[in-house]
């Protein structure tokens, strides 16, 4: 139990602090509401699981096996992330040729979206990696409060990062600050991707 409550200490730490995540729940309560982040909250949860569940199925003892395999997904998701950012910053810099549009399509978007986002977030990979070597499970009932706290804690913490979102709205209204909103979000996603690279 003392092990569990450790592990909830780090997945509520790596849920809550900033992160490409969490700027997309912002994003998407910001611009219309809690509701509209509703999917992605859901598919970053459930995105999560299936990252825990193939890791504990094997993908782990691949990277172990492979270390460059778990460098080469580092550094494809860092690059992925950066590409988010500069896409963001550069719609907010030149909104005339509809940059609106522009980084609604560079964003991941939806429950599906979000899924696919967790395999090229290494910060995701990190989390189920760490997870996992410090509390070795050998049969289901052992990974099943490991999922509880998967879905919990990290549906709290983007829910916060909602509200966040939603209270912001009231301002991002008015497009010279949403504009400035998005280019303050590419520049923290382009930060992001760069202290995920950096990590050992």
């Amino acid at each position: 139990m003392d092990r569990l409550t450790a592990l909830a200490g780090l997945l509520c730490a790596a849920a809550i602090t900033p992160g490409p995540n969490n700027l997309v729940v912002l994003r998407a309560a910001g611009h219309a509401g809690i509701r509209a982040a509703v999917p992605a909250i859901t598919g970053i949860v459930l995105g999560g699981l299936l990252l825990l569940a193939l890791t504990a199925l094997g993908a782990g003892a691949a990277f172990a096996a492979h270390p460059s395999l778990k460098l080469w997904i580092g550094v494809i998701g860092s690059l992925y992330l950066a590409w988010l950012g500069v896409s963001l910053c550069a719609g907010g810099l030149a909104p005339r040729y509809s940059g609106a549009a522009a980084t609604e399509l560079a964003l991941p978007a939806g429950t599906l979206g979000l899924i696919g986002f967790q395999f090229l977030n290494p910060k995701s990979w990190v989390m189920v990696l760490t997870v996992l070597a410090t509390l070795p499970a050998t049969t289901l009932r052992d990974y099943l409060p490991l999922a509880g706290l998967f879905v919990l804690i990290p549906t709290l913490c983007l829910l916060l990062w909602a509200s966040l979102g939603a209270w912001l709205a009231r301002w991002l209204v008015r497009p010279v600050v949403r504009r400035g909103v998005d280019i303050v979000m590419g520049v923290l996603l382009v930060v992001c991707a760069g202290l995920l690279l950096i990590e050992p």
